[in-house]
């Protein structure tokens, strides 16, 4: 059975999940990159980067599952760049070159229309204009009974966690505080939404932790 997952989306020690003023030079808003530092030393983010090498511990084996067994994938706009309002060309496709790491169907919530990109390795963009709930039915769909991954960020992640529609969380909680930036849980009351905590482990640079309802 499908389930919808949020998988190793890291946050900061006071709940913020990106860095102040997001831009095309601090993608993960200002000091955002120090949130993720669990995920950069891992097999599988090298892999990603197309290098060899990295690490094989516990970080390792949360990078993997948080990108394994999906079918589908769901993006904000923000996350799929920092192009604003209506596109203004069709030059902007994507952070992650002309293979991003996907490799599967994945849907873009915006309020402006534009064509699916086909991309190398399998991923293809396609935009939704039509809201969180349609985006979940197309990549329900697309999934083949995969997991749909909500892949962020932040607004995303918290609009389907609202919607009730999200079935798993893994956080990875760096020892870091923002001060400011986007903040994951205000307002949310997860106990309330049905979560509980399945699984927690810690490692030098992050702890994981997976709510499930």
């Amino acid at each position: 059975m499908t389930k919808v997952r949020v998988g190793g989306f890291s946050i900061s020690l006071d709940g913020f999940g990106a860095g102040p003023e997001q831009s095309l030079e601090n993608p993960l808003g200002k000091r955002g990159r120090e949130l993720h530092q669990w995920f950069f030393g891992t097999r599988s983010f090298k892999a990603m980067i197309g290098q060899e090498g990295g690490s094989d511990g516990l970080d390792e084996r949360y990078a993997h599952r948080a990108m394994e067994g999906f079918g589908a994938f769901i993006l904000g706009r923000n996350m799929f760049g920092p192009v604003r309002g209506p596109w203004r060309d069709e030059s902007w496709k994507g952070w992650w070159g002309d293979n991003p790491p996907y490799h599967a169907p994945t849907y873009v919530l915006t309020h402006h229309r534009r064509d699916p990109i086909v991309m190398e390795g399998g991923t293809t963009f396609t935009f939704v204009t039509e809201g969180i709930e349609v985006a979940l039915d197309e990549a329900r769909r697309a999934a083949g009974g995969r997991d749909v991954k909500i892949g962020g960020g932040v607004s995303t992640v918290r609009q389907y966690l609202r919607a009730g529609l999200i079935d798993e969380l893994h956080f990875a909680v760096s020892p870091v505080m923002l001060g400011q930036g986007e903040a994951i849980f205000a307002g949310i009351d997860l106990p309330s939404l049905g979560f509980r905590v399945t699984e927690h482990q810690a490692t030098e640079h992050a702890t994981h932790i997976v709510l499930a309802r």
